[in-house]
């Protein structure tokens, strides 16, 4: 059966005004994105990456166009629906991580689930340390993890809520090659879940090893055969 499509955009626009300026961040993006699918963009500073990741993420609401997470068009939404679906679809992984130092890393993935007036559920948070492969570190405070170790635990916390969606901004761009490698290949095996994970990278190579590269220039996307980052 085909995977179906969690993520959909057509004719997406962003403006805003900066003095007597318009800029237009997005200028009619359209895309799709399926379950099960890993997609990176890519794109210059000043592309519209860092707008398109914050529409995504129901963390800014576009100016025109439509923006569907599963059946629903986010872009009439108000902020508390805009919590709602965000906290139900959505994950999100860090460069910088994010993780509550002083607490362990059990503590850190239980506090989503605190924050969304969820039980702690403990069998769900072991299972999802040993899907990561942190399941021997649970008690240890995040300062004291390694910088591959703490993006396996942002991983693990993004993953509690059970979003449909993954949204990771330059997830590997503090790691070393190899952990870099190894994150990449932890989405993979999380993307045969039925998640779809969107990833903002510089790094090409990280671009390249994705199923699908949307390459932004200037809020637009940039067709595949006019683009030097396929061969």
């Amino acid at each position: 059966m085909e995977d179906k499509v969690i993520l959909e955009a057509k004719k997406l626009k962003k403006y805003y005004r900066r003095g007597s300026e318009i800029v237009r961040a997005l200028d009619g993006v359209d895309f799709k994105i399926k379950e099960s699918e890993i997609v990176s963009i890519v794109g210059p500073s000043g592309s519209g990456k860092t707008t398109l990741m914050n529409l995504i993420g129901c963390l800014d609401k576009a100016t025109e166009g439509v923006l569907k997470i599963g059946n629903t068009n986010v872009i009439s939404l108000g902020e508390n629906d805009l919590i709602k679906i965000r906290r139900e679809n959505i994950g999100f992984v860090f460069q910088r991580f994010y993780l509550i130092p002083t607490l362990t890393v059990r503590e850190n993935l239980e506090l989503p689930l605190i924050f969304a007036n969820k039980s702690v559920n403990t069998k769900k948070i072991l299972d999802l340390l040993k899907e990561v492969n942190l399941e021997d570190k649970e008690g240890i405070q995040v300062k004291h993890l390694s910088g591959g170790d703490k993006q396996r635990a942002g991983i693990a916390r993004a993953l509690v809520n059970d979003p449909k969606i993954l949204v990771a901004d330059e997830p590997t761009g503090k790691l070393e090659t190899k952990v870099g490698e190894q994150i990449l290949k932890l989405f993979k095996s999380l993307s045969e879940k039925s998640l779809a994970i969107v990833i903002a990278t510089h790094d090409l190579e990280l671009a390249q090893a994705t199923q699908r590269i949307i390459h932004l220039q200037d809020g637009k996307v940039i067709p595949k055969e006019k683009s030097d980052l396929y061969y």
